[in-house]
Order: structure tokens, then sequence, then C-alpha cells
């Protein structure tokens, strides 16, 4: 066996031993800095996230924060804020493109593709198969059953992570304050989300210099900085070779990823002409990315008014119900793209090959701007990460995006727990109860969600 090395880290003597990472059961030791991790580790664990990354973006974040930052410590608390912040300013899914930030951080352009597929693929699979039963069976009782349980598991798994990620990143009144007017300004006035994202952004640049010591990256008083021990990706690990900022560099990745959503469009308008749906699709779905501040809700009212008033593709009921199934697959909430695509590329025809084309093609042009923003901005990010004066926005930003998550939760209470103008009691219970599995308990979002749709099965039966 390999003799361990030692390491001084922050004053204190830290010891790194060979961790088979394929087996990580426990946490690591505080005091043991993580080896090196192999792109085949990676490639398992990104997979592993694409099958059980449920609760939406806010979900997707604390599954990504409980294993890479608590439990294996591949990256420190402080870089994982740091690429989140960036990541809420971004259009786009950002719990995709923070798998892909770190991803690339660690394994280069590869790790960073590898890891953002590997987080939607599952999805992917999933929601062609889901789409063609439900086009060729209909709606059926079991299925209505199931949904009627997790929906209320939803609203819960939306507020437990809103307070985790809170946790986190209100550290001080300052940062509070800011998610307060952010709540506000969006479920009170209604207020855009970009609006408020500027918002943010214009108080933590004003912040930097009247207040740097509450704008810190991660939003917390240096002296009170979460620590989980020593990583891989330490708060003081200088950014690997492949991260430095060029314009060359930032050229490069902007003309690749844009001529490569270039050819594919025009390989479908050559193949398919470019008044197919295939062809349109490409169009449509792009302009949709550049269109998500504030996540998938936020541009859901884009996509309806192109998806079922102007293209056709679907009804305003299917539309719907691919929105109900894209709330209890894993992966991005945006993924209702890909029920949109395969609906409106198979039609009438009900064929699997067609609407898995369609399906596929919606996702392709959904998720590409997320990759080039990625890997065209992170060098510049990192580049900024020590200067409070570039992250304070960034910072503000991420604590504007708590009161947002929270009115997201608001959101989904309101058409969860009204059915008509009475409260529905049933799913208010529900809803309670897996408050109390999560913030007592602990309790997985997985077995969660599973109970709570064998509730909502029998109660179904039970009542009908």
């Amino acid at each position: 066996m390999r003799a361990p090395r030692f390491a001084e880290h922050r004053g204190a003597i830290y010891c790194a031993i060979p961790i088979p990472y394929n087996d990580m059961t426990m946490p690591l030791p505080r005091a043991v800095r993580p080896l090196p991790v192999t792109i085949k580790v990676a490639f398992w664990y990104w997979l592993k996230l694409g099958f059980i990354s449920f609760g939406g973006p806010a979900g997707q974040i604390a599954l990504m924060h409980a294993e890479l930052v608590e439990r294996r410590r591949w990256i420190s608390e402080q870089r994982f804020l740091h690429a989140l912040n960036y990541c809420m300013l971004l259009p786009g899914p950002e719990a995709t493109q923070l798998a892909i930030y770190i991803g690339w951080l660690m394994h280069k352009t590869r790790g960073g593709v590898m890891a953002g597929v590997l987080f939607v693929l599952p999805s992917l699979l999933i929601l062609i198969v889901l789409s063609w039963i439900y086009l060729a069976y209909g709606s059926l009782p079991l299925v209505a059953g199931i949904l009627y349980g997790i929906k209320p598991a939803i609203v819960a798994v939306v507020l437990g992570a809103a307070w985790r990620i809170g946790s986190r990143t209100l550290k001080n009144p300052v940062l509070m304050g800011i998610a307060l007017a952010a709540f506000v300004a969006i479920a009170v006035f209604q207020l855009p989300f970009p609006l408020i994202v500027l918002a943010a952004a214009l108080v933590g640049a004003i912040g930097a210099r009247a207040l740097p010591a509450y704008f810190q990256v991660g939003g917390q008083h240096p002296d009170s900085r979460v620590s989980y021990g020593a990583a891989l990706i330490d708060d003081d690990t200088p950014p690997p070779p492949h991260a430095a900022f060029s314009w060359r560099g930032l050229a490069k990745v902007g003309l690749g990823g844009g001529l490569l959503g270039g050819a594919a469009w025009l390989l479908l308008a050559r193949q398919f002409g470019a008044n197919d749906a295939l062809a349109q699709m490409g169009w449509f779905f792009t302009k949709a990315a550049l269109m998500t501040f504030g996540g998938a809700y936020a541009v859901l009212p884009y996509v309806y008014q192109g998806a079922v008033e102007h293209f056709h593709w679907l009804s305003a009921s299917q539309m719907i119900d691919g929105l109900a199934l894209g709330e209890t697959t894993p992966g991005p909430l945006i993924m209702i793209v890909a029920f949109v695509g395969f609906v409106g590329a198979s039609g009438a025809s009900k064929l699997l090959l067609a609407g898995a084309a369609g399906a596929c093609v919606a996702t392709f042009f959904t998720f590409l701007p997320s990759f080039i923003f990625i890997l065209a901005g992170g060098p510049l990010v990192e580049a900024t990460r020590d200067n409070v004066r570039m992250t304070a926005p960034l910072t503000a930003i991420s604590a504007a995006v708590v009161g947002v998550i929270v009115s997201l939760a608001v959101f989904f209470g309101q058409h969860v727990f009204v059915v008509g103008a009475k409260p529905d009691w049933t799913a208010i219970a529900i809803s309670a109860a897996a408050c109390i599995a999560l913030f007592r308990f602990k309790a997985g979002t997985i077995k969660l969600i599973a109970a709570c749709a064998l509730a909502g099965l029998v109660l179904s039966y039970w009542h009908g």
C-alpha cells in the first residue's frame, strides 16, 4: 500500500491517503485532503446525479453541494458558491450549468461536456418513453393518482432546498434584505426576473465599495465562512492551466459553439426543409434558451405561446400534462421542451422514432447555449474570484435568487393546495408530512417522492 502523503494547509497538517472514490459510503475525515479524481469516477458520479436529480434546480444544487462539497470534498464551499453565482446570472438551467462548470474545472472541456450531457441524458430518455406512453395510451387513473401525491412533495422539496441554500448564502442582514426584497418584487409586484437580477447586481456593485465585508464570495463575513475540511479544489487552490483566461480562448469557444449550432440547424433545414417542424424547433428553442432567466417557469409563457398558439405543435391541455411529467422526472425542469418536441414532431402519427427526433432536437438547441456560456466564460470567472468588486454583484444575485426560489414554492402551493375556491386539506397534509420528513428526519429526496407518490395512489383509489 502506498504510504500516506502529508501536506500543510492553513497552518494544519493534513494526511492525503488513497481513497477509492467509487466506494465512498462515508464522508472523508475532515483532516484528509482528497486525491485527484479520475475521469472514470467523475463519469459515474455525473451519471448517478442525472438519475436522482429531482426537486428542480434548488433541489439539484442542494444534492451537488451535499455530495461534492460536504462529503467527497471535490470543491470547497467558496469555490462552489462562486461558480453558482455566475450560473445564476446566466440564462438557462443553472443547475446544469453548475455541473458543467465543476466538470470543466476538474477535467477540462471534456469533463464539462461529460457532466452536462450526463446530467440531462437520463431525463431525456425517460421523457421520450413517458411521452410515447402518454400519446399511445392516454391519461390513466394510475398516473393521476401518482401525480396527486408527488405535487405536494415538490412544494416541500423546494422549501427545503431554499432553506438549505439560504442558510449557506444569507449570512448577514444585508443579504437577507436582498432576498426579502426579491421575494416581494416577484411574488407581490410580478416584476420580471431579469430586472431583479440587474437590481441585485447594482446593489452588489455599490455594496462592494460601501460594505465589502458583507459581499465576500458566498455572502458571509470572512471570519464565518463554512469549511468542511480540505478540498481537492480549495479556496486557495490556483486555477488550473486550462482555466486561464485569454481573449483567444473566449473567441475560440464562442465561435466553435456558434458554428456547431448553425451547422446543426442547416442540416435539419437541408434534410427536411426550413419550414419543417424540426427546423422550426431548432430556431425556436435557441431563442427560448436565451430567455430563461429565472429558470423554467420564467420562460414557460414564451414556450406556451410559441408551441401552442403559434406553431400548434400541441394543445394547451397537452402542455399542462407535459409540465406534470417534467416535474416528476429527474433533471432540469426546462426538460419539458423534450415533451413539446416529442409531441410536435410525432403529431397524430404517434411514431416513437419521429417523436424521439423532436425531443432530441429541442433538447440540443435548448442546452447548447449553456455549454457555450460556461466553457467560454469560466476562465473569466476564475480570474475574478478574489476580486470583491467583481464578485459582489454575483453574491447579491445569489441572495436575490433565494427569495425567488421561495416565491416558486408559494407559486406551487397556490396551485396544489387550492382546488377551485376550496383548500385541498389532503394535499396540505401530504406536503406537511413531507416537510417534517425533510427538515426533522433528513429524508432523502428519492425516498420522499416515492412515498408521497404511493400515498397519492392509495388515496386516489380510496376516494375514487
